[in-house]
């Protein structure tokens, strides 16, 4: 869409042209709504049908203003901020701002975005790096290392001035600590002028606890029936809830320009339904020439919502647990779920996607659906990112748990198999910083998550005593947050800056070698060489095979002899050949593409 073609939203402060803006409401369980906008007099707004107030103000761009709700023929009122904020002025407390979204003149808006063959996931925290002005100066360095997609965990404003994101409450607004909307457009231009997309985390299971007050004019929004981690779970069999999220997709989507969203935990999401509409309202409203995708975490592994185009890819949280346990040794927790034969389930996942497709869990429910139909696009994969290392209880990375050797193979196999890869922050020049659980709740609340998190971890045996548990960190504490900032200045020293270097060349290999022959890949199969050794096969388009050769464990794997063709790269010098000779070497891996015909198999 263009200026010219304003999608006319149901939902906050939209403005229609010069000192005029149009605001609107959903209160169902308000019985009298005013607008009160800063040096002007109260509005009185006009119920519309459906439980919505609307009212129009001679206003327009960064004016001030608030909603008192009145419910059960209550004298007093109590203000709040738009649900549908597009900014705050001081915070989820503060009073909201008219924003006009045409303003910010674009200077690449001619961006079509790239295909999704070329995708390179590189996950941030805006929080950590200081804000939308200080990421900016990051983005020369991502395009430069290889990254072709930057993924921003959620910006939605939430209460204090630290939190992962997902404590929102107003999913519309932009944080103030982040920045203000002109100044995610800036990064998102200045990420499209490099030739990076940009990804936004949206979160539409749920809202935080502190600072949501939608309960209290808006009961209809949740139900009481089904509960969720979070407490009642959103109703999306309410048309307007639905028009709600999907009106919120569609402003990052068009009036930011992202090139795609990563839908959190839609697993949380009763109404499985309200996800197909959400991808076919966004594709007929949206420019058909851009590139736009969605993707999903779903712990159901629902393969089908992957099938029909309306979302790209999974998170492939299978294919993370299974290396975690490799490489770690990991047990506990949903580790435990991936700790009988990990190497089996290793290979199953490299030529099905998903290790879970309808088998059962340890709790002896079924979980997940047939994958392996679907392209090997169809999953992103990843070995770390900030739920696999902010929930740990004290945040560590890989690099502090996983051997060097094994973990370089692992990283080989992240980046060059035909999954889409994801970097976690830091990942590249493999930090050893913690990136933890982070936020700044008022007293009472603050202390809830604190003896909260630290009961979470009770059943763990690394914190079967008191004094371990309290050795967990404070989430509430601004130590937490300033602790799990990036360590930038130490990809210039050593091992870092060699490990950044192992890393560019594995991508530079990515996107010169397997993303042209991405197109129409597929899994041929994958199999176990021997415990913590695996081999995986993929047909590319060109009628090249794609072979990669992985061993974590600490003993060496037999192979058969056989020849393999142009070999792209091996963690071990010496390690190509010698898995040629029928001995791959403990822990490393190496990357082949064959293209003569046969059918010979890395096999013992």
């Amino acid at each position: 869409m263009n200026e010219a073609q304003r999608f006319e939203y149901g939902f906050g402060a939209q403005v229609m042209g010069p000192d005029w803006t149009r605001f609107s409401l959903w209160a169902p369980s308000a019985s009298r709504v005013d607008l009160e906008v800063e040096g002007l007099d109260v509005i009185a707004m006009t119920h519309a049908g459906e439980g919505r107030f609307v009212g129009e103000a001679t206003c327009d761009h960064a004016a001030r203003y608030r909603y008192r709700v009145f419910t059960d023929g209550a004298a007093e009122g109590i203000a709040v901020s738009d649900p549908a904020s597009r900014a705050q002025a001081g915070g989820i407390e503060g009073p909201s701002l008219v924003i006009d979204p045409y303003r910010h003149a674009w200077r690449h808006a001619d961006w079509r975005g790239r295909p999704w063959r070329e995708t390179v996931l590189y996950e941030l925290h805006l929080g950590t790096l200081g804000g939308l002005a200080k990421a900016r100066q990051h983005l020369p360095y991502l395009a430069e290392l290889g990254i072709t997609a930057v993924e921003l965990m959620p910006v939605s404003a939430f209460p204090g001035t630290r939190n992962w994101g997902y404590d929102g409450v107003l999913p519309y607004a932009v944080d103030d600590t982040y920045g203000d909307p002109d100044a995610l457009k800036a990064f998102i231009d200045d990420a499209h002028g490099l030739g990076l997309m940009v990804f936004l985390d949206v979160v539409y299971n749920h809202f935080g606890p502190d600072g949501n007050y939608l309960p209290r004019y808006a009961e209809a929004f949740f139900r009481h029936d089904r509960q969720t981690p979070w407490g009642p779970a959103i109703d999306f069999r309410q048309p307007m809830v639905r028009r709600f999220f999907i009106e919120n997709a569609l402003m990052w989507l068009d009036e930011y320009r992202f090139d795609g969203l990563r839908l959190d935990a839609v697993h949380a999401i009763a109404e499985r339904d309200f996800l197909v509409e959400l991808a076919e309202t966004l594709r007929s409203h949206l420019d058909p020439r851009r590139y736009m995708y969605l993707v999903l975490e779903n712990e159901h592994n629902d393969a089908e919502l992957l099938e029909d185009g309306h979302f790209i890819a999974q998170w492939n949280d299978d294919w993370h647990n299974v290396m975690h346990v490799l490489l770690t040794g990991e047990r506990e927790g949903y580790y435990a779920d991936f700790a009988d034969s990990p190497t089996d389930k290793l290979a199953r996942s490299l030529g099905e996607g998903f290790v879970y497709q309808g088998d059962a869990t340890r709790q002896g429910t079924p979980r997940g659906s047939p994958s392996a139909h679907l392209p090997p696009t169809a999953f992103v994969a990843f070995l770390q990112n900030h739920d696999q290392v902010g929930n740990r209880a004290l945040g560590e990375r890989l690099t502090l748990l996983a051997e060097p050797q094994a973990l370089e193979a692992a990283t080989l196999l992240l980046l060059l198999s035909p999954m889409v890869p994801l970097l976690f922050m830091g990942e590249e020049w493999a930090s050893q910083r913690p990136f933890l659980f982070f936020t700044d709740h008022r007293a009472e609340l603050a202390g809830a998550v604190r003896e909260g998190r630290r009961a979470e971890f009770a059943a763990f045996s690394a914190f079967q005593d008191p004094v371990s548990r309290d050795a967990i960190p404070d989430p509430n504490d601004a130590a937490t947050f300033e602790a799990s900032r990036p360590d930038f200045a130490a990809r210039e020293t050593s091992p870092h800056a060699e490990w950044l270097t192992f890393v560019r060349r594995l991508l530079a290999i990515r996107h010169a070698e397997i993303v042209p022959r991405l197109e129409g890949a597929r899994a041929l199969g994958a199999e176990a060489l021997d415990e913590g050794a695996v081999v995986a096969r993929w047909q590319m388009n060109d009628d090249t095979r794609l072979v990669i050769a992985v061993n974590l464990s600490e003993q060496p794997a037999a192979t058969r002899a056989f020849g393999v063709g142009r070999h792209l790269y091996e963690t071990r010098e010496g390690a190509a050949v010698a898995a040629e000779s029928g001995n791959l070497p403990a822990r490393c891996a190496v990357a082949w593409l064959k293209s003569e015909p046969g059918d010979e198999e890395l096999s013992a």
